[in-house]
């Protein structure tokens, strides 16, 4: 290692990778610490339940991964990494045996909501398809990181995507889209009535069109096994197993870049109460299962989808996300998100056997056991799940924060994603990477364009980084 480093980064998550194979790509010198044993935050692979089954203890779906312009740019198929599409992205059942869909097709995802929809459903999303690459490249973006490249799209989108969900659902006339539209606004757990929720809902939902909702064969942690891969063959030092406590537990280095919460760089750093005002948000109780077969859907198009979402109507799925982020409790009938990664991967699980995971939004820091809420749920949509269940492996906000430090109080999002820290993390400032310290920034999910396993706030962080080692 040389004397003085260009840049170290604290903490091997996606974003962190990211931020230091950006640095080791433009020529920097890079060492990158890990507290864990092996690299990846929230995209690792893990046998939690019985041998040869292979789970993801948090992110399983890739949309924004395979679209992110940080992970697109970068030769990460060369190091193991395959994207597997599923039939469907995903499926939303209903308690009648039916399903709306959201597939690559426009127009299957349209007909799925009923015919007095369906147009509307077009007119939504089309101006937006053929943009896809340069839009979510802008809006992943900030405009101190990259200048808008299709900034006429880009406004277009933000009269769309800015005001609450509750706006965008009221454009629809039955209750199939809007129920589906709540379920994609639930993934960062942000009540359907909050700031810019129909950006979050459209964003899933382009994706799903453009370029799918993958899992990674084998395993999320092959996304970050490439990412460590691509690294190593750049020069840069990855260390596991090397908890950073303090500045001074690192080597001497130009610049410093943190893929840790807020508190955790305040507490490291020495910066006060630089970010007492940032919030975290509600936690999840998330379930891994060993099955004995395919879940039994009621749906069939819930069989051949990647991710299904449990809600029986958007009026359940509000108020599940109101009980967990407003009235401190956990919701009667749980909105669950749930991912079955080996009805396209075999490699997950032994010859006919399946692995599948759920989870449900609580309160943060719940330490109560939602496990039978979840099952009730499931067994609605799916009769006689509980009888595939071969073993499952429990984790509530406590569990989830012991395996991962950002996931404070179980908020996997690393930060509340309502009001305006939906846009304008972990601070009110014109550099979200930029820390007290000149030498010492911030890479995290708690930064723009916040949570997801897609590696852009390290990429954005990464150019904030390089044009300071460029001027010093």
């Amino acid at each position: 290692m040389p004397s003085m480093l260009d840049a170290v980064v604290v903490g091997a998550g996606p974003n962190g990778l990211t931020a230091a194979v950006e640095l080791a790509r433009r020529g920097f010198s890079v060492a990158l610490f890990e507290a864990k044993g092996t690299v990846g935050g929230g995209a690792r692979t893990e046998e939690l339940t019985l041998p040869g089954f292979r789970h993801d203890p948090c992110s399983a779906a890739h949309p924004l991964a395979v679209s992110s312009p940080a992970f697109r740019g970068l030769p990460l198929e060369r190091y193991g990494l395959q994207w597997l599409h599923p039939e469907l992205p995903m499926a939303h059942p209903f308690p009648d045996g039916t399903a709306a869909v959201l597939s690559r097709s426009v127009g299957e995802t349209a007909a799925s909501f009923g015919p007095r929809d369906a147009g509307t459903y077009r007119r939504l999303v089309t101006p937006f398809l053929h943009r896809w690459d340069t839009l979510v490249r802008d809006f992943m973006s900030l405009p101190l990181t990259a200048l808008p490249r299709d900034p006429v799209t880009l406004a277009r989108f933000g009269v769309v995507g800015l005001p609450p969900s509750t706006w965008l659902a009221r454009r629809f006339r039955d209750e199939r889209a809007r129920t589906l539209f709540a379920g994609l606004v639930a993934h960062v757990m942000a009540p359907l009535s909050g700031f810019a929720t129909s950006a979050i809902g459209l964003v899933f939902a382009l994706a799903a069109h453009t370029r799918g909702w993958p899992v990674a064969r084998g395993g999320s942690q092959a996304i970050s096994d490439a990412l460590a891969a691509y690294l190593r063959e750049l020069g840069g030092a990855v260390h596991t197993d090397y908890e950073v406590k303090r500045l001074d537990d690192l080597p001497p280095a130009r610049a410093y870049v943190f893929d840790t919460s807020p508190t955790a760089l305040a507490r490291i750093a020495g910066f006060g109460d630089t970010y007492a005002r940032y919030r975290y948000g509600p936690g999840v109780f998330k379930i891994d299962y060993a099955l004995d077969g395919p879940v039994p859907w009621t749906a069939p198009e819930a069989r051949r989808a990647g991710t299904v979402q449990i809600g029986a109507d958007s009026a359940e799925i509000g108020a599940a996300l109101r009980a967990a982020s407003r009235e401190n409790r956990a919701p009667d009938a749980p909105f669950l998100i749930t991912v079955q990664p080996s009805v396209v991967d075999p490699t997950r699980a032994p010859d006919g056997k399946h692995v599948f995971w759920a989870y449900g939004h609580v309160p943060h820091g719940w330490d109560g056991d939602l496990t039978e809420a979840i099952e009730r749920q499931l067994e609605r949509f799916a009769p006689g799940f509980r009888d595939r269940v071969l073993a499952r492996a429990t984790a509530g906000p406590p569990e989830l924060a012991a395996r991962n430090a950002n996931y404070i109080g179980g908020d996997i999002a690393t930060g509340a994603v309502s009001g305006l820290q939906t846009l304008l993390r972990p601070k009110l400032s014109l550099f979200p990477y930029a820390t007290p310290h000149p030498a010492v920034f911030i890479c995290s999910q708690a930064t723009p364009p916040g949570p997801g396993v897609h590696g852009m706030p390290g990429h954005n962080a990464a150019k904030a980084v390089w044009r300071r080692l460029r001027q010093t």
